[in-house]
């Protein structure tokens, strides 16, 4: 009996999941721990001491820099929410010329790396911007763009597309029964929207603002290259890391620990608002989009479009800006040329070969391991699995520059040395980008009934191999859109690569960064519509022949 017994509690994937789980230790928790445990050791005693913490404190730019940071999130998910709420409301609830064409473009920003919008809205409206010159012809002054202007115009440009994407979601899932109920008990417009509209959306809504809000506390491109004089976390912790490379390490450590403490903060309190304001209710049919004609239907579709298509300028400023001659830096447009292509491809192709390569290798091994882990998750009950569910997603709190800065701290000298290797950037990519696709891929394991698996075991196939023979097969299109999402987020992985490459590993979005840095923006553009291409044709090729919807607003 005992054997018996012993036998049904053990699981043939328990050691499957316990290696998942060690992979995250050594990659994830080990290295946090590491850099937390040097944020409060004295590196002359090594006697455990909250000196850094203090002189953070007592530092008016350490703490200037960690309001700056809050403030900067606080502003960017508030202008996110007023641009994509609404946006999301009029595709959800209207039919209009051209509808089908405002549901998707949105979708098309998400792409677009943080270098590449910082770039084109920078040769915009920078100091010699084309646009900043056509505005100041006609008398119109605007603030510089260095500082707080530039970077939460350009954020909250590049990220309200992750409120539109939840809201519609959230918009569409509504059981339209009782929003009809409310007004047939006399509700107007505005009080059924108010009374049972929003508190049955409010969930996502703070979903998705907390989400925005982490993009913006995390993001490590648009401050520094925008940011000009004002400190934010992420920007600051790179500059100290550069400052204490080869020395004390302390501060950097400190900064990192508060950034991830911020962080982890707010999802704890979106995870405990969320639980106690999610509203159950019974799947019924959507509410039914109303029809516009005339000048209702001119209007918000001219609306529409052009709110979309502004937000799709960046990308065609850089395609224009990597076929205009430039002279140093100074862009002459108008003029046409292929040197900046030519050098890009020809001359320095060392960034885009590393590129490809890294991205490669982080998409091969974040696929196979999602696949796995999501699998395990959602199909498995063992504590192995509860404790992998939970250290999976720790990544998000954790942003690309504190991430690198650990990695250094932990493998940088012991029995295991990765740093100044490629190993450990494709590492640090793995950890970034795989609880994205862990959740892509458990989104069709919900759909397969167990029954499924359990009569393949039945019939005397092992669990091992009823999952290849049975699941997988099912999964083949939620594998390929993780993979497809690992490959693109990779390429545009800037955060932290840039604590991690050395001499001979640069990657695109580095060596655009270093000629945005020098002011060759138009050598940068190159690199940006080199960049651009090799995101969208694994999108395009993925859509048009594996008929994947991985941008479907349905």
């Amino acid at each position: 009996m005992s054997t018996q017994s012993s036998k049904q509690r053990f699981s043939p994937w328990f050691l499957p999941a316990l290696l998942c789980l060690l992979v995250l230790v050594a990659l994830v928790l080990w290295p946090l721990a590491a850099l937390f445990h040097q944020s409060v050791v004295d590196p002359k005693t090594g006697a455990l001491s909250l000196h850094g913490f203090q002189a953070f404190f007592d530092s008016p730019r350490y703490v200037r820099a960690f309001f700056n940071t809050v403030i900067l999130g606080a502003v960017s998910t508030l202008g996110c929410l007023l641009l994509g709420a609404p946006l999301a409301y009029i595709v959800a609830r209207y039919e209009f010329p051209g509808k089908t064409v405002v549901a998707l473009l949105p979708l098309a920003t998400i792409i677009l790396p943080d270098i590449v919008v910082s770039q084109a809205w920078l040769m915009l409206l920078g100091n010699n911007g084309i646009a900043r010159h056509a505005l100041e012809s006609i008398g119109i002054d605007l603030p510089s763009f260095y500082g707080w202007f530039g970077m939460t115009y350009t954020l909250i440009l590049n990220d309200y597309t992750y409120v539109y994407i939840g809201m519609l979601a959230a918009l569409k899932a509504i059981d339209g029964t009782i929003e009809e109920a409310a007004v047939n008990l006399g509700a107007s417009n505005l009080r059924r929207a108010l009374t049972v509209t929003l508190p049955v959306l409010a969930p996502a809504l703070l979903v998705n603002a907390m989400i925005v809000f982490t993009l913006a506390v995390d993001n490590f491109s648009i401050p520094m290259i925008l940011g000009g004089r004002v400190d934010v976390l992420s920007s600051l912790t790179y500059t100290t890391f550069l400052s204490e490379m080869g020395g004390n390490p302390t501060m950097q450590s400190v900064l990192a620990v508060v950034s991830v403490v911020l962080v982890g903060f707010v999802l704890f309190i979106q995870k405990r608002v969320v639980e106690r304001k999610t509203y159950q209710m019974q799947q019924g049919r959507a509410p039914l989009a109303v029809r516009t004609s005339g000048l209702a239907a001119a209007a918000l579709t001219a609306w529409a479009v052009l709110f979309v298509a502004f937000t799709m300028i960046p990308a065609l400023t850089v395609i224009v800006g990597a076929f205009t001659k430039a002279s140093g830096p100074v862009m002459q447009y108008g003029t046409f040329t292929l040197e900046n292509m030519e050098r890009a491809l020809r001359n320095a192709p060392e960034p885009i070969l590393n590129s490809l390569m890294l991205a490669s290798v982080a998409a091969v091994a974040g696929t196979c391991f999602a696949t796995i882990t999501s699998y395990l998750i959602v199909k498995k009950r063992m504590w192995v699995v509860s404790t992998l569910d939970y250290v999976v997603m720790l990544p998000l709190a954790i942003s690309g520059t504190v991430l690198g800065i650990a990695l250094i701290h932990t493998y940088n000298s012991g029995m295991i040395i990765l740093t100044g290797t490629w190993v450990i950037m494709a590492a640090a990519y793995f950890v970034r980008k795989v609880p994205f696709s862990i959740r892509s891929a458990s989104a069709s394991l919900y759909s397969i009934p167990d029954s499924i698996e359990e009569a393949s075991i039945n019939l005397g196939v092992s669990p091992i191999a009823s999952f290849f023979k049975v699941v997988l097969p099912v999964m083949k299109p939620a594998i390929l859109g993780a993979a497809i999402l690992m490959w693109v987020t990779s390429l545009a992985e800037i955060s932290a690569t840039i604590v991690l490459y050395y001499g001979g590993m640069e990657t695109m979005p580095i060596e655009m960064f270093r000629q945005i840095d020098a002011g060759y923006l138009a050598r940068a553009s190159a690199y940006g519509v080199i960049l651009m291409f090799v995101i969208l044709v694994p999108i395009y090729l993925a859509v048009r022949f594996l008929k994947l919807d991985l941008f479907s607003s349905r």
